[in-house]
């Protein structure tokens, strides 16, 4: 298809220059123009007497034309009629006439013809056929009564005088009213009034028959006639009788494109009806109207189609009478092919086709210059008509002239003017020199080159070095001239020539070409589906030619989309058009449109927007009849679905009486269906909607239907879950579920309630109540009944109910079970077995029985204690159960009771022992570097033994590829908390491993990484602080994780006194964390550096506080060191006493481990669980498991033992023995586990007992 465009393209450009026309902007020489009538009269003219005849011809024309007229044949000068005035209008054929007298107009009727003249030819109008018409006057006639019957039927005649232009007749009483028609009474076509049979009521002697003549807008009338009725007591039926076509049948004459009228008036008594029937076939009911109570067919717009019979029937109750109307559709003439006006140059043949039909056929004649051909001479006849054309063969300049074809037959004329006009005119490009197409790449660029000239001239495009561009079959010409060039491409750009040329001249411009880039689109917006409410991105990208102004719009469906400045659903930003809070109506197609001046590209995507459906529209409920079978057929309309098809309609019912604003569903039907038939119940006041449910969700529930009452009927239902339970040892609550007010089928509903001891075939006791439930008292303990509860209402009774065995109140239970064993699974479980107890004692439903156990004591040492107890429910049919999360080498006490829903019955007890276990990991492990080759190594034992520590094993394995063996220590000292490793390699790193023993073996490890190697090359004081008093100053440092210790040199130096004695340097270990310098002057400037032999460390500057230089006394015994160490000594062993005393104050007694147990919270009270041993741990268990020890600081920040901390929280070397009432004694020495991960600073010296440090 495209590639038939594409070569028919040209020729439907080119199609207009198959003949010559001068173009406006031809400014050559100068031009004649043939004269070519411009306006003219109608072809019928009537005038009265008081008209001014008025004839139009109009026409125009190079030279300027002379107009004659000829009436009927013969030559008429206007100006030269007697008593006329005659007005003759300037450059035009236009004259009026105006007479002296009222009949002037007479004189001048006929048929008129114009001729326009000039050089070139004559042109000439159609015929105008004036007539002129005098005042109208109705003739003198005698009008005498018309005396007729009642019942027959007249004609009151009218007989206007004739007019040329068509009347309006109405028929008036002397009192100007119009006389009534109806199917009795009726005026035909013709003006007669015409009666179908008369009544006494017609009786009036002013019957007065109206002409009105629009031409001269008088309004004349007939003598009145006097129509006189008699009456008659015996009106005689008759059968129909056509007044009017009198005859069976009539030939008419239809024109083509105008409307026939046919008409049938009928008489007879009683009054006929008119039908018209079309044997032919149907009646055209889009162009067919009746008129007049059917007595007059109107058919618009007549075609051949229309041709043939049509018949009238006039019936009554007596009979009936026809008339066939056969119709035949004749034409005026009217063109097929109208002959056209043309230019030609010399040496072409023209053609002028004239091409008429009619009926019957037209007669066709041809005029040349106004001159029938007929009359011309032979000599000048180098003419030929061929098939009703004018042909003429190599035309000259001298067989220019105007020729006119006149087509007639009896309905009409048909006259067209048209030229033959054969110039001779030089080549002129009309097109503007130099002119600049712009176009992009990959489309088609026409370049203009419009030419004139007669000849007409030959046209060629040339490239800048004078060859035919035509070469490339991408271009391609136009005969007007046009350049087309197809599939762009960048190196066409440039300079083209356009050549015109004829037989008298030759001409030549430019045309530049530059060819742009071509605008794509890189990233289209893509097709989405978007859940309603939600929002959607689509996003454009383009490229276009940097030259151009550029811009990317949106469109929707076609229409641009702005966006609304006064609303956020929209939102369009570079390239993306965002739509917020998506609707169904966002919905549609969605077009990014890149454009420039040059170029358009769009891509489009749709947007399809989905979500839960539309309300169903209309409920309408049908077979209300079966109401009384408690049914009804429900109807709706289909919801819209909005893009996803609908699965199902739920139902949904209220009741405005019962439950007014709560909707209960009836079912689901599948989305394909509108209607069901429901099965309703009894006595509900039915309010029905409809929801129509899809993937996405159930939409709008549908408008609330009418509402139907179903009948009251007796229950179809009786109450379920029945039950007979006490709640007291001697009595029965019967409950049950009361039945929903849907199901009692009637305005209330109450229940009927029996009952007897079970086993026995006495009479049922029973009591109707309202509430659901009854209580029966008096009963024994735990004796079952036979129960039945039954729905009555207004209408009867419900269906026979079921029986159901309850019970009497229950007693607690008199059976203690029997254990019957306890088996050590592990450790930590054992499997509880006992006997089932005896049902008759316990004294109602066994609901199964309840283990408690609870902590007693560590093996090692006993609990005085009542420790949180753990209880087991165990189902009745169960007779064992497992005890897992228990602590290894543990005694527990159990109890196991049976239980009823009274409560508990007596308690079965024992008690257990869990063996040893292994002990958990050691809770912290500490590395401290010694030195290059040796690491002391210090931890502290598990938080849970399970048992009897034997010992710890050490596990030493170098990291690295240098392929070292894995080295193991076994240490059997249980209470051995520190280990010096040595001759290790100072290059690498070690994994270490310790595990505590018991005698089931090695318990979890705890696992360090370190080595001797010192980290950086430098030794790492990190962030060295200073505090300053007026006479001393604090330096404090945090060695770095992994550093070795070593010595070095602190010293203190006055700045700006050089008078003032140097302080000697003091050694210091790093490990030691800080330094205290004494003796400094206040307010004094000193510079503090740090040496390690030559080599300075870290230097810092402070200023001690004070305004003054103070003298100190010489130096005395109290400033020496053994003195200062002599007196904290025995400030130290004061603290310790006063704490000791405080002690045994508060205890009444010495200080033991249990007492100190007793005193605290003991962690054994938490449920065991099967978690980390942490849980289990207790104050008891602490100092079981676990060695302590304190160290009270020298600033006297001594924590008291009852406080929150647990001794467990302390660290480090710790050497306790116990008496037998477990006691400890010994000396605690070490730190808190947290300082020794650095979160206090101490002045102490390090040492293998006091570490300051670790390598972890």
């Amino acid at each position: 298809m495209a590639v038939a465009l594409r070569y028919l393209w040209p020729l439907l450009l080119c199609s207009p220059c198959l003949f010559i026309q001068i173009p406006d902007e031809y400014e050559g020489q100068h031009v004649m123009e043939p004269p070519v009538i411009t306006e003219q009269s109608p072809r019928r003219l009537v005038v009265f007497p008081t008209d001014e005849i008025s004839l139009k011809c109009e026409a125009s024309g190079k030279p300027e034309v002379l107009f004659r007229w000829t009436r009927d044949g013969i030559h008429f000068k206007p100006n030269e009629e007697l008593d006329v005035t005659v007005k003759q209008a300037p450059h035009s054929g236009s004259f009026t006439i105006a007479g002296n007298n009222s009949n002037f107009a007479q004189r001048f009727q006929g048929t008129y013809r114009c001729f326009a003249s000039n050089g070139l030819g004559t042109a000439m109008s159609h015929e105008i056929q004036l007539m002129a018409e005098g005042a109208p006057k109705w003739p003198k006639e005698t009008v005498k009564p018309v005396e007729v019957e009642e019942g027959e039927s007249v004609i009151l005649p009218c007989h206007p005088p004739p007019s040329a232009e068509p009347l309006r007749i109405y028929w008036m009483n002397s009192k100007i009213m119009h006389i009534k028609q109806d199917e009795r009474v009726t005026m035909g076509q013709n003006g007669n009034l015409y009666f179908a049979n008369v009544l006494t009521s017609d009786n009036h002697s002013d019957y007065i028959c109206h002409a009105h003549f629009p031409g001269t807008r008088t309004i004349i009338q007939k003598e009145p006639i006097d129509l006189r009725v008699k009456a008659t007591n015996s009106m005689i039926d008759r059968k129909p009788r056509l007044l009017f076509p009198t005859n069976a049948s009539s030939h008419l004459v239809a024109l083509q494109g105008q409307p026939l009228v046919l008409e049938c008036i009928a008489e007879g008594f009683p009054t006929p009806t008119i039908k018209w029937l079309r044997p032919s076939g149907p009646m055209p009911a889009d162009r067919v109207t009746y008129q007049n109570h059917n007595k007059t067919l109107h058919l618009l717009n007549v075609g051949e189609e229309d041709d043939g019979e049509y018949r009238c029937l006039a019936e009554n109750s007596l009979g009936s009478d026809r008339h066939a109307y056969y119709v035949t559709v004749e034409a005026a003439p009217y063109w097929l092919h109208k002959p056209q006006s043309r230019l030609y140059g010399p040496g072409e043949t023209a053609r002028l086709d004239c091409q008429v039909q009619g009926r019957p056929e037209p007669e066709v004649t041809w005029r040349i210059n106004g001159i029938p051909v007929e009359e011309l001479p032979a000599k000048d006849q180098k003419y030929r008509i061929q098939h009703g054309a004018l042909i003429l063969s190599n035309v000259q300049p001298s067989d220019t002239m105007v020729t006119q074809c006149e087509a007639r037959n009896r309905h009409g004329l048909l006259l067209a003017n048209a030229y033959i006009y054969v110039v001779q005119l030089p080549a002129k490009i009309l097109t503007p020199d130099n002119e600049t197409y712009l176009a992009v790449e990959g489309s088609t660029a026409y370049l203009l080159c419009k030419v004139f000239g007669a000849p007409v001239p030959s046209v060629q495009w040339l490239d800048k070095e004078g060859k035919t561009v035509l070469q490339d079959e991408r271009f391609f010409p136009y005969t007007n001239g046009t350049l087309g060039i197809r599939d762009l491409q960048a190196n066409d750009t440039g300079h083209y020539f356009c050549q015109a040329a004829n037989d008298q001249n030759n001409v030549t411009i430019v045309a530049n070409l530059q060819v742009k880039d071509a605008t794509r689109i890189t990233q289209g917006p893509q097709s989405t589906i978007k859940k309603k409410g939600s929002r959607v991105t689509f996003t454009c990208q383009a490229t276009f030619d940097p030259s151009l102004q550029q811009s990317i719009t949106w469109r929707r469906d076609g229409r641009s989309l702005q966006e609304p400045g006064d609303s956020d659903k929209y939102f369009i930003e570079d390239g993306h058009l965002v739509i917020h809070s998506l609707d169904y109506s966002d919905q549609g197609n969605y077009s990014c449109v890149a454009s420039t001046k040059l170029d358009v590209v769009e891509s489009r995507a749709e947007l399809q927007v989905v979500g839960s459906p539309g309300p169903v529209p209309q409920l309408e409920l049908s077979d209300r009849h079966l109401l009384k079978q408690s049914q009804v057929r429900l109807s709706w309309s289909p919801a819209d679905d909005h893009n996803a098809p609908i699965e199902k309609y739920d139902i949904e019912f209220e009741d405005k009486e019962m439950a007014p604003e709560k909707w209960y569903s009836l079912g689901k039907v599948p989305g394909n269906q509108t209607s069901t038939t429901l099965k309703l119940s009894p006595y509900v006041h039915y309010t029905f909607r409809v929801t129509a449910i899809n993937k996405y969700g159930p939409g709008e529930p549908s408008p609330a239907s009418e509402t139907v009452v179903t009948p009251e009927a007796a229950p179809e239902k009786n109450p379920v879950d029945v039950k007979g339970e006490g709640n007291e040892t001697n009595n029965m609550v019967i409950t049950w579920k009361p039945l929903r007010w849907m199901d009692w089928n009637a305005p209330q509903v109450q229940y009927r309630v029996q009952w007897r001891p079970q086993g026995t075939r006495g009479a049922w006791q029973e009591q109707i109540v309202s509430d659901p439930f009854l209580v029966v008292s008096n009963t024994s303990t735990f004796v079952p009944y036979e129960i039945k509860v039954q729905t009555i209402n207004s209408q009867g009774k419900g269906p026979e109910p079921q029986v159901t065995v309850g019970y009497s109140g229950e007693d607690y239970p008199q059976a203690k079970p029997k254990l019957e064993d306890i088996k050590i699974l592990n450790a930590s479980t054992v499997l509880v077995k006992w006997w089932p107890v005896d049902p008759a004692q316990v004294k109602g439903h066994l609901r199964g029985y309840n283990l408690t156990y609870w902590w007693v004591s560590s093996q090692r040492r006993h609990n005085k204690r009542h420790i949180h107890e753990t209880h087991v429910v165990v189902p009745a049919n169960t007779t064992s159960t497992v005890l897992d999360g228990l602590r290894p080498y543990s005694s527990y006490r159990l109890e196991l009771r049976a239980f009823n829903s009274r409560g508990l019955g007596p308690p079965s007890e024992t008690t257990f022992s869990t063996p040893e276990g292994v002990p958990g990991p050691p809770e912290a492990l500490h590395l401290e570097c010694q030195s290059n080759t040796s690491l002391l190594l210090h931890w502290q034992p598990p938080f849970s033994h399970n048992g009897v520590l034997t010992g710890y094993v050490l596990s030493c394995l170098p990291l690295g590829d240098g392929g070292e063996e894995q080295l193991s220590f076994n240490l059997s000292d249980p209470e051995l908390r520190v280990y010096n490793l040595t001759n290790l390699n100072p290059h690498l790193q070690y994994r270490f491993q310790l595990q505590a023993t018991t005698k089931q073996g090695p318990g979890e490890a705890i696992t360090r990484e370190g080595g001797t190697r010192t980290l950086t090359g430098i030794a790492d004081f990190g962030n060295i602080s200073t505090t300053v008093g007026e006479n001393y100053s604090v330096v404090s440092w945090f060695p770095k994780e992994g550093q070795c210790n070593f010595g070095f040199q602190i010293l203190f130096k006055p700045l700006g006194d050089e008078k003032m004695d140097a302080i000697p340097p003091q050694y210091v270990n790093y490990n030691q964390r800080s330094y205290t310098q004494w003796d400094l002057q206040p307010g004094t400037n000193y510079q503090i550096r740090l040496l390690k032999e030559t080599v300075l460390l870290q230097e810092t500057t402070v200023k001690t506080n004070g305004t003054g230089r103070v003298r100190l006394p010489p130096p005395g015994f109290t400033t020496e060191g053994w003195f200062i160490g002599f007196v904290s000594a025995i400030i130290l062993l004061l603290l310790i006493l006063l704490i000791l005393c405080f002690i045994k104050r508060s205890k009444g007694g010495k200080y033991s481990v249990k007492d100190k147990e007793d005193t605290q919270v003991d962690s054994e009270a938490r449920p065991m669980k099967d978690e980390t041993f942490g849980e289990y741990r207790s104050l008891e268990s602490d100092n079981e498991e676990k060695a302590f020890s304190s160290q009270p600081s020298l600033n006297g920040d001594i924590k008291p033992l009852g406080s929150d901390d647990s001794l467990a929280d302390y660290g480090g070397s710790v050497d306790v023995q116990f008496n037998e009432d477990g006691s400890f004694i010994g000396q605690y020495s070490g730190k808190k586990e947290k300082e020794a991960a650095g979160g206090n600073d101490s002045s102490g010296a390090a040492s293998p007992i006091n570490p300051t440090g670790t390598l972890e």
